[in-house]
């Protein structure tokens, strides 16, 4: 007991500073990712639905490609194609320079992209599950197209598309791991390095296991006390 505390102490004797930088990451990554998935899954899904035969062909491709590949490949594809894309471009222009992507920024993005796809179809069943007369109940009040999304469709949308989204969010979460692989600081590369230096694999990688149980467990404290409003939101209507 007493070595596991030193292993996870603050400070120069143990490396528990470092897993907090770590978890710290882990959540600010999936919190920045978060809203980028939705904002695009959200598009795409009305892509999908759009009256424009090339819209909804853009739609399915997209979602076609990031939901076949790897999250893996797909970060690889992000981290290294668009550096190596931009270097080739600078060096196209004649300038001598060093492109380097954020690895943070890397991440976000081609987590951002493959959450999106998924949701995507979230959305896409939460609109389907909205009778169209909610539309034309809009339109007869004399609501244009923009206030009845916003005030008739999305209040329901969120409700229904909600547990889909929860379970997204678990699996984003859960993937923000791979970060780890292009140099970003993680919960599993810090655990990682204390694993090599330390020679306690099973014990750093036994506690990264706990954090992100944790993390998970929070998560769906959360997500069980939004969809106990959004229901009682919705016995008030």
């Amino acid at each position: 007991m007493d070595s596991a505390l030193t292993l996870l102490g603050f400070g120069d004797t143990g490396w528990g500073d470092e897993i907090a930088s770590g978890v710290a990451v882990t959540v600010s990554l999936a919190l920045a990712t978060l809203p980028l998935g939705l904002l695009i899954g959200f598009f795409v899904a009305l892509a999908k639905q759009a009256e424009e035969p090339s819209l909804r062909l853009a739609a399915n491709i997209y979602t076609t490609i990031f939901r076949g590949l790897p999250e893996l490949l797909t970060l690889f594809l992000v981290y290294f194609g668009v550096q190596i894309g931009l270097q080739q471009l600078v060096k196209a222009m004649g300038i001598d320079a060093t492109i380097e992507i954020n690895s943070f920024l890397a991440g976000m993005f081609a987590l951002g992209v493959v959450f999106s796809s998924y949701a995507s179809e979230v959305f896409l069943s939460a609109f389907r599950a909205i009778p169209h007369g909610q539309y034309e109940a809009g339109y007869a009040v004399g609501l244009r197209y923009g206030q009845t999304m916003r005030l008739v469709i999305l209040p329901q949308l969120i409700r229904l598309a909600l547990p889909g989204l929860s379970n997204l969010w678990l699996i984003l979460l859960k993937d923000t791991a791979l970060v780890s692989i292009i140099g970003l600081s993680d919960v599993l590369r810090q655990t990682g390095i204390a694993a090599r230096v330390t020679k306690q694999a099973f014990f750093f990688y036994g506690t990264a296991c706990l954090l992100y149980l944790v993390l998970a467990i929070l998560s769906s404290i959360a997500i069980r006390r939004i969809e106990n409003w959004s229901r009682k939101s919705e016995v008030i209507r």
